[in-house]
């Protein structure tokens, strides 16, 4: 008779290795937002100071150019990347990466809903697409780091500096973890919740002065609500790129958004959080170079996210099962590691292949990641004797 293997002794200290929203900043509590401007308006002058202040410490954490403006939006990241491509796309033909499910979202809404001229470049979950096609003289949108997929673009050498088109970069699982290349990025999204460990709701759009220039030299033949409307009378709204929002922000989440900023700039800035998360990924990197049931989705190490980490499982066992039990086994690892408490939300994405993604990024402490995997060897033993016990 097969039994289930004993627990290991450790456990993390905090599991949350959601991909989003994220983990807080080690040591957070809820009285670092005692400072919150709250039941005052937006408008106000410490409210507006407060967004400034976002701003400001936004330009200095990310090391974001003079040249690029940094706006608060609503929606996310999603409502910064659909501002940008209902407002500026639409005057060149216009080419997309497809590699996970945000990037194929965007070639979605490109496609079906602007109509516009518009090619997809697209790779299954685990691959890029060929860099080598993207073409100088059309509009470009695509994202850093593949979320849902785990690869990221390994730098920005496939856009021409003398290109004559714009890039539309959504780098919300990128930003503060990689090396973004300004030179060659004319608008960049991300949102709070992500590598700030931050809460949902609010977007960050950054604009280089190109895509200020698109902005104002391009009026696109549809209707725009007023939530992307970025200008007036031609020019572009200079108000949103300092403090004052489109529509109401929550004060809170700006007040949390200040902190992890200023957590951030404690420890040492961009070049600490990129270290941090690159040695998050180290670690389970090692973790699976010994351990054969499981893979990364990344085969390639120089296109692997150090974010969102998503891993497969490779033991013939498993790979032989049909795709829904495969599926169902996954799900049961998820459940087991949520219920001991271990790890939470850290099932694949539903359109990504059957597996784990476990966020990585610096508001993740490598200690507990160590902890983690034995407890990922256990439940996978647990779900496999499970699964040979029917």
């Amino acid at each position: 008779m097969t039994t289930a293997p004993a627990k290991p002794d450790l456990r993390p200290a905090r599991p949350e290795f959601s991909s989003g929203p994220c983990a807080k900043r080690p040591g957070w509590t809820p009285e670092n937002l005692r400072s919150a401007v709250l039941g005052r308006s937006h408008r106000s002058k410490l409210g507006k100071a407060r967004l400034q202040e976002v701003i400001a410490l936004t330009r200095e954490v990310l090391e974001v150019p003079d040249t690029h403006l940094i706006g608060i939006v609503p929606g996310s990241d999603t409502g910064a990347v659909e501002m940008a491509m209902w407002s500026m796309l639409g005057c060149r033909p216009v080419q997309l990466l497809a590699f996970e499910s945000f990037g194929k979202d965007w070639a979605t809404d490109a496609v079906k809903q602007l109509k516009l001229d518009a090619e997809v470049l697209d790779a299954p979950y685990g691959e890029l697409p060929d860099l080598s096609k993207v073409r100088p003289d059309a509009d470009l949108v695509f994202t850093w780091n593949g979320t849902t997929s785990g690869v990221r673009v390994p730098s920005a050498d496939f856009i021409a500096g003398d290109r004559g088109g714009i890039t539309l970069c959504d780098a919300t699982s990128a930003c503060f973890a990689q090396a973004l290349d300004w030179s060659r990025l004319d608008v960049v999204t991300f949102s709070w919740q992500k590598a700030l460990g931050g809460e949902a709701a609010h977007g960050v759009l950054i604009l280089g002065p190109r895509a200020v220039e698109r902005l104002e030299s391009y009026t696109p033949d549809r209707a725009l609500p007023k939530l992307f409307r970025m200008t007036k009378g031609g020019k572009l709204n200079a108000d949103i790129f300092e403090g004052a929002t489109i529509n109401t922000p929550s004060m809170l989440c700006v007040e949390d958004c200040i902190d992890a900023l200023k957590w951030a700039q404690s420890i040492g800035g961009l070049e600490e959080m990129q270290r941090r998360a690159d040695r998050n990924l180290d670690v389970l990197a090692r973790w699976v170079e010994k351990t054969a049931w499981v893979a990364f989705l990344a085969a390639d190490p120089a296109v692997r996210s150090n974010t969102s980490v998503c891993l497969k499982m490779v033991d013939p066992k498993i790979t032989a099962l049909p795709d829904k039990a495969q599926a169902e086994f996954a799900k049961k690892l998820a459940s087991l590691l949520e219920k001991e408490g271990v790890a939470l939300d850290v099932g694949s994405y539903r359109d990504a292949p059957p597996g784990l993604r476990i966020w990585c990024g610096a508001t993740v402490d490598h200690t507990d990641l160590e902890a983690l995997t034995p407890w990922l060897d256990w439940a996978f033993a647990s779900v496999s004797t499970e699964f040979a016990a029917v």
